[in-house]
């Protein structure tokens, strides 16, 4: 197998399973054993093609004679991988990505198809530079329009077009250092010596920009817990949430667990940590990370946030929700999200969101601090979100975000997304694709109150004795099971 037939059995897959990019392409990267270079051009290929679908079929309607909807799925699929070569990636030859292309289209499809593929890509190669660009900028970066115009809405045309150009850049993978298993120093020299090429992030310590891993979880630094998958505007959260050692921390919607590790990292084997996800297969995924990134005093639980609220009301001195959102953010991560993103999803996720946010505010104790985080840039999931939840609950009061942070980032948020209610925006952040996140919006809320007294270490309340044996015993249980594959990166 090579990387275009990877990239080509990914695609298939997103098409007929509706599977995620990130998860087809890993399956089938381990599956045509690619080493890192095909594997890095698989990945850059799948994410190509579905980041710039709309602008391909654009260009390919002006080569094929055949309307597209007409065609076979897969010889579109082929099709659109062939353009992209073509079009995107000046340093392969077209001979190379046309006869590649052909011979999928006779596996995959017949060799009647083969003929107009042949014809077709030669056509739009030999035609490259006369043909008619888009007029729009819905079709230029590939955007549904609704959302295009949503987000005119709030920014100028200049801004718009960079924010749409950035959102289809293909970002480097971020690479935090887990504390509790190494040193920044420790992953930079053993990052050196895989041969795997990084610089240190801009601006956030302990965190590597890297390219071209191919699967990372072949790496011994992944797999030994040294480090783990994380944008580095996500891990802004929970830096923003002053999570210090002795303090109970709860983490609302943990999975894959990347900001779970770094509250743990923070805690530093002190205080407790329970981190919640509703999904079941979830939050076995989240378990198997927080055991490898060495979370010694964390609880997993699969519960309702309504449940742990009632379970133990106004428990903890810090609550983060990352909340399920319409991920508008992530679409060039994971670009699958942009073709499955509808007014609808927006709806329903805001309404979830407001949901957790009332359980979070019943677990937290008085005086203690509830970070919501979101990476979509909905208003109705971020600033009406954080407005609307002010007033129905009087208690709170909205604190600056960049209060526990050293550093700004990010840009404050917009009057008008607040749906019309009080909020002072200059207090919550947004960190926009062309500023380095990927569209992550955090809120900083404080509940009245005077913060408990954290224990001295080794200290620790009945409750918290009670929540520790049962992360000592889960953990007995992990290391008596059979040796388990590595889990899904923690991403989040």
């Amino acid at each position: 197998m090579n990387a275009r037939t990877t990239a080509l059995s990914a695609l298939i897959a997103m098409r007929r399973q509706n599977a995620w990019a990130d998860g087809a392409l890993k399956d089938y990267t381990a599956r045509d054993r690619l080493d890192r270079r095909d594997a890095a051009l698989a990945a850059r290929l799948l994410y190509g093609v579905v980041q710039n679908r709309m602008l391909l079929d654009f260009y390919l309607a002006q080569a094929v004679a055949s309307p597209l909807t007409k065609l076979q799925p897969v010889v579109l699929d082929i099709l659109r991988l062939g353009a992209y070569q073509i079009l995107f990636l000046d340093k392969i030859p077209v001979s190379a990505a046309v006869n590649e292309a052909v011979e999928q289209t006779k596996t995959y499809a017949n060799k009647r198809a083969a003929g107009l593929v042949n014809g077709s890509l030669r056509t739009l190669a030999r035609r490259k530079d006369e043909l008619e660009k888009p007029h729009d900028l819905a079709t230029k970066y590939s955007h549904p329009q609704p959302l295009v115009d949503c987000l005119r809405a709030s920014m100028d045309e200049e801004t718009l077009e960079a924010f749409l150009a950035a959102d289809n850049d293909i970002p480097k993978t971020a690479l935090q250092a887990n504390p509790l298993k190494a040193s920044a120093e420790q992953v930079a020299a053993a990052l050196d010596e895989a041969g795997i090429a990084c610089e240190p992030h801009p601006w956030l310590p302990g965190c590597f920009l890297v390219s071209g891993t191919g699967n990372l979880e072949s790496l011994p630094l992944f797999q030994s817990g040294a480090v783990y998958v994380q944008d580095a505007a996500a891990k802004l959260a929970v830096l923003a949430s002053g999570t210090a050692p002795g303090m109970r921390v709860l983490d609302c919607c943990a999975a894959p667990g990347g900001k779970s590790s770094q509250l743990a990292a923070a805690l530093q084997g002190r205080g407790v940590l329970v981190s919640n996800e509703y999904v079941a297969a979830r939050a076995e995924i989240l378990k198997s990370n927080l055991e490898r990134m060495g979370a010694s005093n964390a609880v997993v639980l699969n519960e309702t946030p309504a449940r742990i609220a009632a379970a133990l009301p106004e428990f903890f001195d810090r609550v983060l929700v990352d909340a399920p959102c319409s991920g508008e953010g992530m679409f060039r991560k994971e670009p699958a999200a942009l073709a499955q993103h509808c007014e609808a999803l927006v709806k329903q996720c805001a309404e979830l969101g407001a949901d957790i946010l009332a359980s979070a505010a019943a677990a937290l104790a008085p005086g203690g601090e509830l970070v919501y985080s979101t990476c979509t840039f909905a208003p109705e999931e971020d600033e009406g979100q954080v407005a609307a939840f002010l007033q129905r609950h009087p208690e709170f009061m909205l604190a600056d975000v960049l209060g526990n942070v050293d550093y700004p980032f990010g840009s404050e948020g917009e009057a008008n997304r607040t749906g019309g209610l009080p909020l002072d925006v200059s207090k919550v952040r947004r960190i926009w694709p062309c500023q380095g996140g990927e569209g992550h919006f955090m809120a900083r809320l404080v509940k009245a109150g005077t913060p408990r007294t954290l224990p001295a270490p080794g200290e620790y309340t009945p409750e918290e004795q009670l929540w520790l044996a049962a992360a000592a015993e889960a953990g007995k249980k992990a290391k008596g099971s059979k040796p388990q594959k590595a889990a899904k990166p923690a991403d989040a």
